[in-house]
Formats: structure tokens, C-alpha cells, sequence
């Protein structure tokens, strides 16, 4: 399960503004970065080692696509950082991968930051990474936790000249890589929509009994995932105010679309909390539902017997000059004067419809 807050590395506590330290989960993973170089009619894709290759790219008039998969090589995204005269607080924030997502303009370049929702099914878990954007002039430079699938659709179609992202600017470009991580939310939202149908079916089931912890496990990945999608919206509106000239006139329209996307994410988002929330009212009231009538039944049985312990008492007592003990049919007829009180009771229970 998904933590709603990262563990605070032990390198960051006192340490001063702008201290790289790599927070994220350590895989052993190298650092991989690849380029693609393209404009209308080519493209290019290589693989880059040396840092020193990125400064080709920083004035190339083509645009340039740099990704980085993996952040535990600290000194290569210096380097990187140290090319593109990236501030050092920018550069601690790619490295600080619990980022509330956000927009933040930097004059020759744009840094933005969000979430990345990939639902599991083996684990029937949500995975979380951040995706941080270095949008420049004519390049953009996206970084990732991890390897990612998210944007392999992408890079088949700037490779095969699909779509308008060859004929568009970096900004397209960083508008589709935000269009696909909505587009996961909305996968990640179905799968969790599906298991909340199936609580609620449970529910209503009388020969199902939900279990409590399940209920708990999905509000807290509703919540963590609150927190990820939420500023997402604020993200969109600033890019769409397009206050910063790195973004083209045009693309304004695409942000709006996305704007339109994740408002309906959000919104579907909070219904889900508050179909949550009311499944758990249902559930508790159920429970105290089937607590009464346990209660109601144990006192049914406690009120019929009291009279039959009333009398079976008065008879159990050895007095020698009793009524009716030297009697044949005494014993048969005490009997039967219990059955008589009990029987009575429950005809007049169930008269009265306490039973």
C-alpha cells in the first residue's frame, strides 16, 4: 500500500537549501538518458553517456526531447543541471520525488511537476512516480523514477510522424506527456470504481459480511490519490493562462481540453469518496443492526424464562407442607403450566411484532 507521506531522508534534515540527496525508492537502477531530435520531417533517437553531449542540444533549433530514467546518479542530473543552467532548487526537487505537483516559471525555462497513477493488478495496488518537465525554448527535458510505458506511445508516434506532436513545439510535447499520466488516472479510477461496486455488493448481500480493513484500504488510496491528482488542476490553469512566452499560441486549446479532463477525474474522484463514505455508514449501521437483534433475541429468551424460573424456584424450595406435592399429577402439571406461560408470552410477542 501506498504511503501517504515519504520517510524524510536523514541526509535532508538541517541540511541547507539546494542539498541534492535522492529521496525516492532505491532500486539499483542506473541513470539511462535517451534523446529524440525531431522536427516536421525528421527524427533522430540515440542514447547518451558522456553529460558533456547535452550542451548540442540546449541551442539546437530542432526540438529535443531529453529523458531521464532513474534518479540515483545524483552527479550525472548535476551535470545535466550545470548544462542547462538549472537552478540548484530545481534540481533538488527532481531528486525530492514527493513533489505536491505544481508549475513554476524560472524566465528561460519552465519547471513542472506531477503524478504519474499506474494501477497493478497483481498486486491490485496503485503505483506512484513523479515526472518532472524542463521546458525550454526548444527542448524539454522530462525525468522519471523509473522506466516507464507511459511514454513509449509517444515516442512511436514522433518516430512514425503520427499525430501533430512533429509539427508542434516542445510545450505540445509537454502537454502530451501530461495528457497521457490524465489518461492513466482515468484507468487507475475505473479499477478503483469496480472495487467499490463490489463492496457495495457486499454489502447488500446478507450471506456477505465486508471486511472493515478492506473499506479502510481503499478510503486511504482514494485519499493519497486526492493529494496526487488534485493540484494537477491548478498545474493546467497556470499553464493555460500561458503567462510565460515558452508557450506556443495553439496549444492553449489542447490545455484547456486537459483542463476539461482532469476537472471530470476530480469530480469523479470525490463521488467516490462520498460513495466511501456512505459505505461505511452502511456498514456500521448493519453492524449495529445485527448486534440489536442478537441483543433482542437473547432478551426475549431472558424475559421468557424468568417466570418459568419464577415458578421451577417456588417448587424447588423443601418445605414439607406444600400444595399439591403429594399430588399424582403435580409434577406433570407444573410442567404444563410452564409450556402454558411461555407459549402465552411468545403468542403475545409476536402479537405486539417483537418478534
Amino acid at each position: 500500500m501506498a504511503r501517504l507521506y515519504r520517510k524524510v531522508s536523514e541526509n535532508k534534515i538541517g541540511a541547507p537549501p539546494g542539498t541534492l540527496v535522492y529521496t525516492g525508492e532505491t532500486t539499483g537502477t542506473l541513470t539511462e538518458i535517451s534523446v529524440c531530435d525531431y522536427d516536421e520531417h525528421t527524427s533522430l533517437e540515440k542514447t547518451i553517456r558522456d553529460p558533456a553531449e547535452f550542451q548540442i542540444y540546449k541551442d539546437d533549433p530542432t526540438t529535443s526531447w531529453i529523458n531521464v530514467s532513474g534518479l540515483q546518479q545524483i552527479d550525472m542530473i548535476a551535470r545535466m543541471g550545470e548544462v542547462f543552467e538549472l537552478h540548484s532548487l530545481v534540481i533538488e526537487d527532481i531528486l525530492n520525488t514527493d513533489q505536491r505537483p505544481k508549475v513554476e516559471d524560472y524566465e528561460k525555462y519552465l519547471y513542472i511537476v506531477f503524478k504519474n497513477l499506474t494501477y497493478k493488478e497483481e498486486s491490485a495496488d496503485i503505483e506512484y512516480e513523479q515526472i518532472s518537465l524542463i521546458l525550454g525554448v526548444d527542448f524539454l527535458i522530462s525525468f522519471m523514477e523509473r522506466d516507464n510505458e507511459i511514454l513509449r506511445s509517444l515516442r512511436e508516434r514522433i518516430k512514425t510522424g503520427r499525430g501533430r506532436v512533429r509539427r508542434m513545439g516542445p510545450d505540445y510535447l509537454a502537454y502530451s506527456i501530461m495528457d497521457l499520466a490524465v489518461d492513466g488516472y482515468f484507468a487507475v479510477l475505473e479499477k478503483t470504481g469496480e472495487r467499490l461496486e463490489e463492496l457495495e455488493e457486499s454489502l447488500l448481500n446478507p450471506n456477505q459480511e465486508p471486511s472493515p480493513r478492506e473499506i479502510q484500504k481503499l478510503k486511504r488510496r482514494l485519499l493519497t490519490m486526492r493529494r496526487s491528482v488534485w493540484p494537477m488542476r491548478e498545474v493546467v490553469v497556470k499553464l493555460d493562462r500561458r503567462e510565460s512566452g515558452l508557450l506556443r499560441p495553439g496549444t492553449e486549446y489542447f490545455l484547456r481540453d486537459l483542463y476539461d479532463h482532469t476537472v471530470q477525474v476530480v469530480d469523479t474522484l470525490e463521488t467516490f469518496r462520498d460513495m466511501l463514505a456512505g459505505l461505511m455508514e452502511v456498514y456500521l449501521s448493519s453492524v449495529s443492526n445485527r448486534l440489536n437483534q442478537v441483543m433482542k433475541t437473547l432478551t426475549i429468551i431472558t424475559t421468557i424464562f424468568m417466570p418459568l424460573s419464577f415458578l421451577a424456584g417456588i417448587y424447588g424450595m423443601n418445605f414439607e407442607h406444600m400444595p399439591e406435592l403429594k399430588m399424582v399429577y403435580a409434577y406433570p402439571a407444573v410442567l404444563g403450566l410452564m409450556s402454558l406461560v411461555a407459549a402465552a408470552m411468545v403468542y403475545f410477542f409476536r402479537k405486539r411484532k417483537w418478534l
